[in-house]
């Protein structure tokens, strides 16, 4: 197979990769706190491989990470006590089994002991790290302020930790909408970051701007898959040409 063709499946397999990322960004458009992801890409140098008086090595297409927009979603008020939306740059931190995770996804709620935590049950941290628990046997409103303090009734019962990073470079996906600190940096407290107790924050997914994208990248695929089959049929055909004037 000549260079053209592995060019072409190259930039084939980014496609279908750039495909698979449109395509989870729509499906988590209604996604809590979902942020937004792109493909990069990048040249490869296909060395040995070389064209005639052409560039030496030949350039190849290959993928180079992926990008994400970590840019405001929309409020959503949901008016729910445990609903916290974060406006402004900032994540929650959260205690998992696997370590300390971070997300955007405020939708929380408390356990059978009255710790605040994730719908999947992992507890949220407070400023300092700890947990937040309610207590059941006390009667009295439960209100998050703007800086995230706790309160039932007229007592403060801890305060909801936001924590920002020098670079957001440094956190990976983990499933779950959750994020860890893959680069070990230290995060510090989202001070300019508000809480609003009620809302959710919503995907920043815009899904008619994905679906165009989706629609360009499949042309494009049927481009590439043009070019291929039409340089195998010219390579068959000089292939042919050739041993006719040989015999």
């Amino acid at each position: 197979m000549d260079n053209t063709l592995y060019v072409g499946l190259s930039r084939q397999m980014v496609l279908k990769r750039e495909m698979d990322i449109i395509a989870n960004n729509i499906a988590n458009a209604d996604t809590n706190g979902f942020k937004v992801e792109n493909l990069m890409t990048k040249e490869v140098d296909g060395a040995p491989a070389f064209t005639q008086g052409g560039p030496r090595p030949v350039k190849f297409v290959g993928e180079d990470g992926v990008a994400r927009d970590f840019s405001q979603g929309g409020m959503r008020r949901t008016d729910a006590t445990y609903d916290v939306a974060i406006d402004g740059q900032g994540f929650f931190k959260v205690s998992t089994a696997n370590g300390d995770r971070f997300t955007r996804d405020g939708h929380f709620r408390t356990d059978s002991n009255g710790v605040i935590t994730t719908q999947n049950g992992d507890p949220v941290a407070d400023d300092g790290g700890g947990q937040i628990t309610i207590d059941p046997n006390k009667s009295g409103p439960i209100t998050i302020s703007e800086d995230g303090i706790v309160s039932q009734g007229t007592e403060r019962v801890g305060k909801i930790g936001v924590y920002k990073f020098d670079s957001q470079s440094a956190l990976e996906k983990t499933g779950d909408n959750l994020y860890q600190n893959a680069a070990n940096q230290t995060p510090t407290a989202a001070d300019t970051a508000k809480v609003r107790q009620g809302m959710l924050e919503s995907s920043n997914v815009n899904s008619i701007t994905q679906i165009t994208r989706m629609i360009e990248v499949n042309r494009a695929y049927e481009q590439v898959t043009q070019m291929i089959s039409a340089e195998s049929d010219l390579s068959r055909t000089s292939v042919s040409r050739l041993g006719k004037l040989s015999s």
